[in-house]
């Protein structure tokens, strides 16, 4: 089922004018040009049909390998909505409830302490008013953290057990799981936004609650349905030629320069299956997935969620209806904080004025450390896909343009 993308309209007739949809690749085009990115792929889809496709300079420039529309892309924190959508799948087959305490099937965050104040080596801490629920996972808003924040002591007691890009070496998703629940919270459950591990606790869970590793559950019950061959935590054979090479901006200059260290991942299985950011995928699966999602959870005959399911997840649950602004912890100056919510998975938008922006209202996104991004846009029933291998994501304003 593995689908060939392709321009499937001309332009007019899904109402667009192509002398404006040029101006996205003369725009990204310097970008290369300049040798600020390697090389990307958008792809701008309505109603299901691919209106604009392009692609320019390279997946591997030191080989000069062009970026072709079978490259499989790092999707990192992309990986985030397709673990939403695993749990929301088991949700509403009635595996729990989204008001549940996590500690039901995940034990080990039975009694969360959460930090007040202190270093990083001597932290004051305090019982967790309340459980860390489902919703707190799926929200970010569980205290969890990242630990290449560099913003608060939690982040660095997570980045001195090892977890800052990654996991140590040979510890699986449960063994991190029940070193997360070892550290402090970075605040009450419920009581903010902070971007974290939250989705990869996620992940566990839909292991301990199907029976299946997670892997396993996304190929069965999401990837195979929906035709997406060409998506897993890692590519072997002949996919692994397709795989694109890695790069960071060189300080001073921002240049693309290539990282072969991080530019490992996805050449092999991990032992860390990351339902926060591990997957590798083509632009064409992750157009498929994208479309089951403006379809309100069903493609080509497939249901994976109900319409109801689609539209919670695409709806702002931060308490009181208020943006990410008044109710998260700054994050990359380039993050859509000003008039966005967060919904069940992604980011919602809510006030196009605060956050000035043309799009609409409702419309669904998120992206990946490496520059990829993807929105949804119900209301013009459009989908736009950004792909590139630059981390960090916030070295460029590629998702803002």
């Amino acid at each position: 089922m593995a689908t060939e993308l392709k321009v499937d309209v001309e332009p007019a007739e899904a109402g667009f004018d192509a002398d404006r949809l040029a101006r996205i690749d003369r725009h990204f085009a310097r970008y290369v040009d300049e040798g600020l990115l390697p090389g990307w792929l958008i792809a701008v889809a309505r109603r299901g049909r691919i209106v604009h496709l392009s692609h320019h300079g390279y997946r591997d420039v030191e080989a000069g390998l062009p970026v072709e529309t079978d490259t499989r892309w790092r999707i990192y924190s992309m990986t985030k909505p397709v673990t939403s959508v695993a749990a929301m799948m088991l949700y509403e087959e009635g595996a729990f409830d989204l008001t549940d305490p996590i500690s039901r099937w995940l034990p080990e965050f039975a009694q969360p302490r959460v930090y007040v104040k202190g270093s990083a080596l001597n932290p004051l801490t305090e019982p967790a008013t309340e459980p860390i629920r489902v919703w707190h996972l799926l929200t970010h808003t569980a205290g969890l953290t990242y630990g290449f924040h560099h913003g608060h002591p939690v982040d660095a007691m997570y980045r001195a057990a090892g977890f800052e890009w990654g996991a140590p070496a040979g510890m699986d998703l449960a063994a991190c799981t029940r070193k997360w629940a070892e550290l402090p919270l970075i605040c009450q459950p419920g009581s903010e936004w902070n971007y974290s591990v939250s989705t990869d606790v996620l992940g566990r869970l839909v292991e301990v609650v199907s029976g299946r590793n997670l892997d396993e559950f996304f190929a069965e019950r999401i990837f195979s349905p929906l035709g997406m061959d060409d998506t897993g935590f890692w590519v072997e054979g002949e996919a692994a030629e397709r795989l694109a090479a890695l790069y960071v901006p060189k300080p001073g200059t921002r240049k693309a320069v290539r990282n072969d260290a991080f530019g490992q991942t996805g050449r092999s299985r991990p032992d860390f299956l990351s339902g926060g950011g591990g997957l590798v995928s083509t632009a064409a699966d992750y157009h498929r997935f994208t479309q089951m999602l403006l379809n309100r959870g069903e493609l080509d005959g497939v249901r994976l969620l109900s319409p109801r399911a689609v539209a919670l997840m695409a709806s702002n649950h931060l308490p009181g209806g208020v943006d990410l602004e008044a109710y998260g912890r700054p994050l990359f100056a380039e993050m859509p904080f000003h008039g966005h919510g967060f919904g069940l998975g992604f980011s919602v938008l809510i006030d196009p004025v605060k956050a000035k922006s043309l799009a609409s209202v409702g419309e669904f996104a998120w992206g990946g450390a490496a520059s990829t991004a993807f929105w949804v846009d119900p209301a013009e029933e459009v989908t736009a896909l950004f792909f590139t291998q630059l981390l960090p994501s916030s070295t460029h304003p590629v998702r803002q343009e």
